[in-house]
């Protein structure tokens, strides 16, 4: 990643992103974790500023088709172990119908949905980790899930929280009580630029330690107009709300922002089957260990998306494709499920997850969220076997796997590890942990 990420970022300027520069050069922010500034970034929109180039020249080249308003359900596995592709559903119809490759990526991002507050968006369900699993491939390390220490606190109730960023304590914020009263520096001798492990810990003590549901990131004292060309998105979202960051404090409570598990892929992003890779959050790399540092996934996806394409180019050579493997596509029933199943169903999981399975575990919370999960599996294979297939409905039966592999892992690390945290087992045991936690689906 440190030798070919450069490259990469080069050829990103070349399809159109615009970083922050500053006097010729990129401007570096220095974030959680960081001995020094080292982050380029496009103001405080550094992925949209990314996505937004890369959809422009997607559009622009004739040879790429894109399917919008697509759900994948399952993969479609080759009596010889390989991927042949994905059965998909058109949202917008209803029809389900295979789609074959001789390769395929998965690239479909996080699990944050599962828990009740993630910075994540509402198609943050862990698809493809979910669909991977099912197939057979090997996951690895899904205890360690990472929480963002900052993100906006507000009284509505949204899928996704706003993000405050971790440049904004690079910065010089400052974390405080409600009281007004700095703590940081009880936790940790970086004070409030300690890695996000320990910051969302440290929060989540004092939210326990005094009953209040937030605490406070101050900025105050930096002067209004740097704030305001720094954190031009912050400052006006922030607004929205009705709080101006140039003199006043943040609310921020933690969020489920990132996972480091996933599906297991070598060093060119091919997974334990045949035919299928992965890439971004979805994959397991490696590359994070058990405790990511700020603003190295967006590296990530970039380099290993580009080494899978390698990898699969010259994969792509040596494969015809099967015949009498036509896949065919299940039956399934016409009923659509009733919403309100569906969203409280959702939401059961949601907030299991982040009450027992959280950024401070334990072994009996652990226990008694897979209980639960395990009987709400059972209505949603119930609803599987009775319903017909809508993209909610996808995605609650992902929400459901990947909460049992989170939990499977958790209960299986007897150890405190990065952002695996159990009250049951606080130290760290190198000499029987040190390896990576693996699921594979018989």
């Amino acid at each position: 990643m440190v030798r070919e990420g450069p490259r990469l970022v080069r050829e990103l300027v070349n399809l159109g992103v615009t970083f922050t520069q500053e006097r010729d050069n990129f401007d570096l922010w220095k974030e959680g974790g960081h001995s020094r500034n080292r982050i380029i970034h496009a103001r405080d929109l550094t992925g949209r500023e990314i996505e937004k180039a890369l959809i422009s020249r997607v559009k622009e080249n004739p040879r790429i088709k894109t399917y919008e308003n697509h759900l994948a359900i399952d993969l479609m596995i080759h009596s010889q172990k390989r991927c042949m592709g994905a059965l998909i559903l058109n949202s917008s119809t209803g029809e389900i119908e295979p789609f074959y490759s001789k390769v395929t990526l998965l690239a479909t991002g996080g699990i944050g949905q599962v828990y009740l507050y993630t910075t994540n968006p509402r198609i943050a369900t862990g698809d493809g980790i979910a669909m991977a699993y099912r197939a057979g491939a090997l996951i690895a390390n899904m205890e360690f899930v990472q929480f963002h220490p900052t993100s906006l606190f507000v009284r509505k109730d949204e899928a996704r929280s706003f993000l405050i960023s971790e440049a904004v304590r690079g910065e010089g914020g400052i974390l405080r009580t409600l009281q007004g009263i700095p703590f940081m520096e009880r936790y940790s001798e970086r004070g409030n630029l300690a890695s996000r492990d320990i910051v969302a810990r440290a929060i989540d003590s004092e939210l326990k330690k005094r009953g209040d549901e937030h605490l406070l990131l101050d900025i105050t004292h930096l002067p209004a107009r740097r704030i305001r060309e720094r954190f031009p998105n912050i400052y006006k979202t922030c607004l929205d709300y009705g709080i101006d960051i140039t003199i006043e404090p943040i609310p921020v409570v933690p969020a489920a922002h990132y996972i480091c598990g996933g599906v297991l892929t070598d060093i060119n992003g091919k997974t334990s089957i045949a035919g299928l890779y992965a890439a971004g959050e979805t994959a397991c790399t490696g590359v994070h260990g058990a405790n990511r540092l700020a603003s190295n996934s967006l590296l990530e996806a970039l380099v290993f998306s580009e080494r899978s394409f390698r990898s699969s180019m010259k994969y792509i050579l040596k494969i015809k494709r099967a015949e009498g493997e036509e896949s065919r596509v299940p039956k399934f029933s016409l009923t659509k499920p009733e919403a309100i199943v569906l969203s409280h169903t959702r939401d059961e999981i949601r907030r299991l997850l982040w009450d027992y399975v959280g950024i401070v575990r334990t072994t009996q919370r652990l226990e008694r969220a897979r209980r639960e999960i395990s009987m709400i599996k059972e209505e949603v294979d119930g609803l599987l076997k009775n319903s017909a297939m809508t993209s909610e409905l996808i995605e609650l039966r992902n929400m459901t796997t990947i909460a049992e592999l989170i939990i499977q892992c958790a209960l299986a690390r007897k150890e405190s590890r990065g952002l695996h945290f159990n009250s049951n087992y606080p130290d760290r045991d190198d000499r029987n942990w040190r390896k990576n936690t693996l699921l594979k689906r018989q």
